[in-house]
Parts: C-alpha cells; structure tokens; sequence
C-alpha cells in the first residue's frame, strides 16, 4: 500500500511538472511580447518607426512599421499554434505569408521560415520569406527581412531599432 501511495505521488509531481513546463514557442512568444512599446531605427538607410502591441487577451502580438518613405506600412501578427510560434505577414505586396519561429538556444534570436502564403500569385513581384529578431537588450533590437523575388533571388535588410516607449 505504502508503495502504491509513493508511485501515486511520483506518477502527480512528474505530470504537473510536465503541465507546467513551457514549450520553447510559448518562451518565445513571451520574449516577443516583452517588445512591446514604440521603436524607431534605420534600415538601408532610410527611418523606421515600429509599433509592437500585445492584443487579443495576450493571445496576439501586432507589429506595425510605418515610415521609409512610401504608403506602405505592413502589419506583422505573431501567436501560437499549438507548439509552434507563427508569425502572419500582411504585405504591401498583396500577400500574407506565414511563417514558423524557431529559437537560438541562448534565446536571444528568434528565426521565422515561410511555411505558407495566402494571395500568393505568380504576377507579383514576390513575398516575404525569412525574418530574424535579434534581442539584444530590453531598449535594442533589430529585425532583418528577407524578401524572395518571383525569379527566387533574396534581397534583404536589417531594421536596428531603439525602444522610445
């Protein structure tokens, strides 16, 4: 009886440890919305101001870029799938790529590769194909943004932001 009541204890504390531990696109997603705030910085040369905001009863991050000098300003999603960090593209280019996260093991790079796209059409000049965050400290991040062209070539920058707010 005595071993039966151990193995019982046992059997409760190893799956509450397994309920409560994070899988590493929830630590993600988390690290990502601890971005939230205003941002401004530079990307091939040209000023940025990025808005990050946790939305949706914490169940959304909402990226918003704005500046650089043309109408474009995209809106980024990012949320979880089940075990998988997503992030949802909403392009000037007319589509809405989608793409999953994976983390560097030291946590402070987060790497997004297309998975899918919805408007995707052989007449557009291309979609969004790869994104890195690079978490440098709470007031430093940047982000490169990878574009692949309808003829499969990349062309690519980095956006070095600072936290305003």
């Amino acid at each position: 009886m005595k071993s039966l009541r151990f193995m019982l204890c046992v059997v409760l504390i190893s799956l509450s440890a397994v309920a409560f531990a994070q899988s590493d696109a929830q630590r993600s997603f988390d690290k990502l919305k601890t971005l939230a705030g205003s941002w401004e910085g530079t990307m091939g040369g040209k000023s940025f101001l990025v808005s990050l905001r946790v939305t949706s009863m914490g169940s959304a991050l909402m990226h918003e870029m704005t500046g650089g000098g043309g109408p474009q300003d995209p809106i980024t999603m990012f949320h979880l799938d089940g075990d998988r960090l997503i992030l949802n593209h909403y392009c000037d280019a007319g589509n809405q790529p989608r793409m999953v996260g994976t983390t560097s093991p030291d946590g402070k790079t987060i790497t997004f590769n297309f998975l899918d796209a919805t408007n995707l059409q052989s007449s557009q000049m291309g979609h969004m194909q790869h994104v890195v965050f690079n978490l440098i400290d709470s007031d430093h991040h940047t982000e490169l943004w990878e574009f692949e062209m309808a003829d499969g070539k990349r062309m690519g920058e980095v956006l070095d932001l600072k936290r305003t707010k």
